[in-house]
């Protein structure tokens, strides 16, 4: 996980990221959204069209900014990757503003009780049209393709620009660090599976809702294969050891961890615990984990 850099961050500001392509930084900086969630405008700049992905939390100054990088361009689709909260809720007042259709991933809320260690999903989310995998959103020299990726959520999809090469990843691939995992809706079996289907494509650039755009995405996606993998065998190991509960793995699996990530890994941790149990690698008995 990366260190957030220190400020100023480009909120607000329209950065062309490559020709189709320009991106604007929502005022939301958290432990887990970096420096805040990324939209981003796809269409030629001078062009009649354009689509909008993850418009992001509700903030004037943001939606401001988005419609600066729109200008006078009408909007073909706000398209939105997964629900939670700090990704789709402006859908709703960029939609009245723009009378453009919200089109993407599905709607899902998940109800939880407890502190969380992500964001919330977004109650309000109500697609004109959910995308499948495979179909597509056109406009005046751009195509973006749908790519059911779940994994971090069950409704999580990617979008490829065509034209370039170029995939919109949103949490399921980010340029700061690697997704969390959150049960009982975000499933590490999917979520290996997603990884390795996008290992299997050729995308040549990642622009993710979190971080810097990814250069070297195969690289990157095996790197995260392989820490994924690890993680198993650390937990494996400890099982091995002596059976825990899920907050007994965290001090050896993350030394030095931020207190405010704690929530994070136990989850993290979780996930995989269910997958091994799923595969029938791993049984738990009243909370206390082993080896099967």
């Amino acid at each position: 996980m990366s260190r957030i850099p220190p400020k100023p961050w480009p909120t607000g500001l329209a950065d062309q990221v490559e020709p189709l392509v320009l991106r604007v930084l929502a005022p939301n900086p958290s432990p887990y959204t970096f420096t805040g969630t990324q939209t981003y405008v796809v269409g030629p700049i001078d062009g009649p069209d354009c689509a909008v992905i993850d418009p992001g939390p509700i903030s004037d100054e943001h939606l401001d900014a988005i419609e600066a990088a729109i200008g006078k361009r009408a909007v073909t689709a706000i398209m939105c990757t997964h629900t939670h909260r700090d990704h789709s809720p402006a859908a709703i007042p960029l939609a009245a503003s723009t009378g453009a259709p919200v089109v993407g991933c599905a709607p899902l809320v998940i109800e939880t009780t407890g502190p969380r260690a992500d964001e919330a999903f977004d109650p309000t989310y109500a697609p004109d049209r959910v995308l499948e995998d495979g179909e597509a959103m056109r406009g005046t020299g751009w195509t973006l393709t749908a790519l059911a990726t779940p994994g971090h959520t069950s409704n999580h999809l990617c979008f490829a620009l065509e034209e370039s090469g170029s995939l919109f990843t949103g949490d399921h691939v980010m340029g700061w660090s690697t997704s969390v995992v959150i049960p009982p809706d975000g499933d590490m079996g999917d979520y290996m599976a997603s990884l390795e289907k996008l290992l299997a494509r050729d995308d040549t650039r990642y622009h993710s809702a979190h971080g810097a755009a990814i250069e070297k995405p195969k690289q990157l996606v095996r790197g995260m294969i392989g820490h994924r993998r690890q993680r198993e065998n650390q937990i494996l190991r400890l099982m091995r050891e002596r059976p825990r509960p899920v907050s007994a793995f965290i001090p050896d699996m993350y030394r030095g961890l931020d207190e405010r990530l704690i929530g994070a890994a136990e989850m993290s941790v979780t996930a995989h615990l269910l997958d091994l149990e799923k595969r029938g690698i791993a049984v738990s008995e009243e909370g206390i984990w082993q080896a099967a």
